[in-house]
């Protein structure tokens, strides 16, 4: 008897844990990813301020499965489904399946303003940390040359548009790198004197933790020499300047370095898949999905992690964390087995392990059910947390060691330029202090 064919679209944390937990069953498994590899994107801001080098936190996604002889991974890109023929349509072919897993994710999101991509880099994949790197690292090489206080200044400012996990992480290891990592490392400016702005649109950073513990992590920004502008909206971006809108109060912030992490929107694949089997879609572009996150009418079609629209059990969307993803994608394989042994298995239920965010060196906020943390003792358990979820022992170990030899030397591993993004318009016109 031919085993059955699971075919899943995405190598995050959904489709890896799928895949995963399916181990053991009688079934054939076929992943599908673009990449080559999967990513912890919760330390893509390590990257982004030279902690950490891509390969710390990426891991083949061959070498994931090579012990697990049911699972062949590929690597494509899917354009389409044929939901009537069984078929996921690749840009070269197309592979059969049984059952599919769609775990394609979210990317980001500029709320109608596109434009701004160029100018304000998203923090999602590992190319994105690395021009932001290099975004990073070249304007303080700008600013050492800079010809007048002015565009010195403007070299030195930094901004961060959105105030959840990641720009509040951003902010403060930028914070660190002006302050700690290239101290002594330049003549003519002093890299502490940078000018690092949060804005969040919201009253708040971190909306969705605890008021008074998203409170002490401002506290803890604005102790660092962060900014932190709540209720700021942006109304525009350019090559040299971010226009800030609160209330009736304009201000123009000269800068050329801008980072958003302001919003995240749905795969297209999910539009792709709505189109495919009449599901709806929410605001976001994720797919609405059945209490077993089945698609509507489709019970061999399953939707995990950030593309998949679920609920809590006070009726509200379950946030797209790295958790979430991977509880669905390990229920999902759960629920394919005990249909196989004629079970039945409950609707999913999101079990919270909690939110946390590093402001900074020995500096965490935590909560946990009804446990609020702040500092030190968070600080552990963010990193033991992180590192317990980062795939591979080779990858723990190396950033276990990395984070260990800069705590005692403040260091920055991997402070280097290494890619220019040749698409990108050059920012002219500035005058720079002529050498020799």
């Amino acid at each position: 008897m031919n085993k059955q064919h699971i075919v899943i679209v995405g190598g995050g944390f959904g489709g890896v844990n799928a895949a995963q937990s399916l181990k053991n069953a009688p079934v054939q498994v076929t992943l599908i990813d673009r990449r080559n590899h999967h990513l912890f994107q919760p330390l893509l801001y390590q990257v982004a301020t030279g902690h950490l080098s891509p390969a710390d936190i990426a891991s083949p996604l061959r070498r994931l499965f090579k012990r697990q002889p049911n699972v062949r991974v590929l690597l494509g890109e899917v354009t389409g489904f044929d939901v009537t023929r069984q078929k996921v349509l690749l840009s070269d072919g197309a592979v059969p399946y049984d059952t599919l897993i769609v775990a394609a994710g979210a990317g980001h999101h500029y709320f109608g303003n596109d434009h701004w991509q160029k100018w304000a880099p998203p923090l999602k994949t590992v190319e994105d940390a690395l021009e932001i790197r290099r975004r990073v690292l070249s304007a303080f090489e700008m600013a050492e040359r800079a010809a007048d206080p002015a565009t010195m200044r403007a070299w030195l400012t930094f901004v961060i548009i959105g105030g959840g996990p990641t720009g509040v992480e951003m902010a403060g290891a930028l914070a660190e790198v002006a302050h700690k990592a290239l101290r002594h490392e330049f003549r003519a400016i002093n890299p502490a004197d940078a000018r690092i702005i949060l804005v969040q649109s919201p009253a708040a950073i971190l909306p969705t933790y605890d008021p008074a513990l998203a409170q002490k992590g401002a506290a803890a920004l604005e102790k660092m020499g962060v900014s932190v502008r709540t209720q700021a909206r942006v109304t525009a971006v350019s090559p040299r300047s971010v226009t800030l809108q609160s209330g009736a109060a304009v201000e123009v912030v000269p800068t050329h370095t801008v980072v958003w992490a302001a919003g995240v929107k749905a795969s297209p694949l999910g539009e792709v898949l709505a189109r495919a089997t009449d599901a709806m879609l929410d605001r976001s572009g994720r797919v609405l999905v059945q209490p077993d996150l089945s698609v509507p009418g489709h019970d061999n079609i399953f939707v995990v992690g950030d593309l998949a629209h679920t609920l809590n059990e006070v009726g509200q969307p379950l946030p797209g964390v790295a958790q979430v993803a991977i509880q669905q994608g390990k229920y999902v394989a759960q629920l394919l087995q005990h249909r196989l042994d004629g079970r039945r298995v409950r609707p999913f239920r999101y079990q919270s392990r909690g939110d946390m965010a590093q402001i900074g060196r020995q500096t965490a906020v935590v909560q946990i059910g009804s446990v609020r943390l702040v500092g030190v003792l968070a600080w552990h358990l963010w990193w033991i947390v992180h590192l317990m979820y980062l795939a591979g022992f080779q990858n723990r170990l190396i950033v276990f060691l990395q984070w260990t030899w800069s705590y005692f030397t403040h260091s920055r591993p991997a402070l280097l330029i290494t890619r220019q993004n040749e698409s990108e318009p050059e920012v002219a016109g500035f005058p720079l202090e002529t050498v020799g």
